[in-house]
């Protein structure tokens, strides 16, 4: 795949007067972190000057505990060139607004819905910002790191509800806990599902013909 110079990034200062944040390369992609209030601008330059065709995804980050606590991440491709770049940049959490870009890549319109429904970041411009995984209404933003593993307890009726999972019974678990680490799904430890297994390898051993007894 061939590399991203660091040129354009040079070039993308130098047109639009700003500042670049950071700039990254790894293992031949490049990444630029910009101040997203010109993402515009941005993209439709990278579009028609720069053969950028294809906007891959947008996906957002969650820097809970850090502020802005929300990152926008674009995955911009040169299908010609076999080239990709990522742009990103930060919003606050008081102010998650980030301008659309579905007017310019048509695959936008679906990437920001999605952003919007899991992170509750705002895409200013959007025909249509309505949900399109969780349903009208819901209060919450799943993907963002203080939401718990099980859920949370909603009730529109008669629109929909939900209730939290319930974390007993399988074969991970997961507890609620402050910190996103502390709620990450782990193995139950359970000494009768263990003896069970270690009596079905010995059943096991037995009946393969192959296999030698000892």
């Amino acid at each position: 795949m061939p590399v991203l110079s660091l040129p354009l990034a040079e070039e993308l200062q130098k047109v639009f007067n700003i500042k670049l944040l950071e700039v990254k390369e790894f293992r031949g992609e490049w990444t630029l972190t910009i101040d997203l209030s010109v993402i515009q601008q941005v993209a439709r330059y990278l579009k028609e000057e720069k053969g950028f065709d294809l906007l891959l995804d947008i996906s957002g980050v969650d820097h809970w505990g850090e502020e802005p606590r929300f990152e926008v991440v674009y995955h911009f491709y040169n299908l010609q060139k076999a080239t990709l770049l990522r742009i990103k940049g930060r919003v606050t959490e008081s102010n998650p607004i980030v301008p659309t870009l579905s007017f310019i890549y048509p695959t936008a319109n679906w990437h920001e819905r999605e952003a919007y429904d899991m992170f509750g970041i705002i895409f200013e411009g959007h025909p249509d910002l309505r949900r399109i995984l969780m349903w009208e209404g819901y209060p919450y933003f799943p993907l963002r790191k203080d939401f718990p593993v099980e859920g949370k307890e909603t009730d529109q009726s008669p629109v929909a509800f939900a209730k939290a999972a319930p974390l007993d019974g399988g074969p991970f678990v997961a507890r609620p806990a402050a910190l996103s680490v502390e709620r990450e799904p782990r193995a139950i430890e359970n000494e009768e599902l263990l003896e069970e297994l270690e009596e079905l390898k010995e059943q096991e051993n037995l009946t393969l013909p192959y296999k030698e007894k000892e």
